[in-house]
């Protein structure tokens, strides 16, 4: 049995591994033996109709400021962002303006969900994974991507974009990286082009070790980036950690503005996110 003062100790260590975020740092030498601990997991396993587990994501609201000229507002409603009872995430935009929103261009034609790990989970290094069925249609801009949690505002924080999707390009994805001096449109990146992702689930994955990020779809390794890629631009992604965002745009400058043949409501469809180390 243990003692009363054992157990509180217990108690306390328990608490703060509740309460406090998660910043996951591999330790030196761990890729050297070859074992991958997770250290975020989601596998959507709650019931239908049940919100996001906030433990793990926060849920934004807001109209995105505007950026990228979006057509949507981001809500925290189960409408938008819910479990389908069958072990996957449903994130959900609507044709609708349930709160009389304002956005950029008026109000609002649009509600959608876009959630973040920021203060409970980022990490440095490691593999970062999702697997999704994608959404379709003119002018939706699904995305799996990440932040660095220092270094001042974007673009000098970095930004990893692990997936993208536009609506017009539906057998096509994006892998990017935004940094100073390569940011928006000059980011650098490739894209994967392989099947009609709206059609069944696939997985997209990051491998980010010192000096090295390699994007990879079902398994099939598109592009890798080092320093050497950015002519003498500063490289933003050793040494600092980064959180998870997960989101579905409607509209914006770059997959343009959704039309008649877009349908709503239009989804995508996460089996899980998993984080591993190296």
């Amino acid at each position: 049995m243990m003692s009363n003062r054992f157990s509180r100790l217990v108690v306390i260590i328990a608490m703060a591994a509740v309460t406090a975020p998660v910043v996951a740092t591999p330790a030196s030498g761990a890729s050297d033996v070859g074992i991958q601990a997770t250290t975020f997991a989601d596998e959507f396993n709650g019931p239908a109709g049940s919100p996001v587990d906030t433990n793990k994501w926060r849920v934004e609201t807001g109209n995105n400021g505007g950026n990228n000229h979006e057509y949507q507002y981001y809500t925290n409603r189960t409408q938008n962002a819910a479990m389908d009872g069958q072990g996957n995430l449903v994130i959900t935009a609507r044709r609708e303006n349930p709160g009389n929103y304002n956005c950029w261009y008026g109000r609002c034609q649009y509600t959608s969900a876009r959630l973040n790990t920021s203060g409970k989970f980022s990490q440095t290094y490691g593999h970062f994974e999702i697997r999704m069925k994608m959404s379709q249609g003119q002018g939706m801009w699904p995305a799996f991507w990440m932040m660095g949690t220092t270094g001042g505002g974007w673009p000098n924080n970095g930004e990893i974009d692990v997936m993208e999707n536009i609506g017009r390009e539906p057998n096509t994805v994006h892998g990017t990286i935004h940094g100073p001096g390569y940011s928006g449109a000059g980011g650098i990146g490739a894209a994967y082009n392989g099947p009609r992702f709206a059609s069944g689930f696939h997985t997209f994955r990051l491998d980010w070790a010192p000096n090295s990020l390699t994007w990879s779809v079902d398994n099939n390794v598109f592009q890798r980036r080092t320093p050497a890629d950015l002519n003498g631009k500063q490289w933003v992604y050793n040494n600092r950690p980064f959180y998870l965002l997960l989101n579905l745009a409607v509209g914006g400058d770059w997959p343009g503005a959704p039309n008649n043949s877009t349908p709503m409501p239009n989804t995508i469809v996460v089996d899980y996110v998993r984080v591993t180390t190296l």
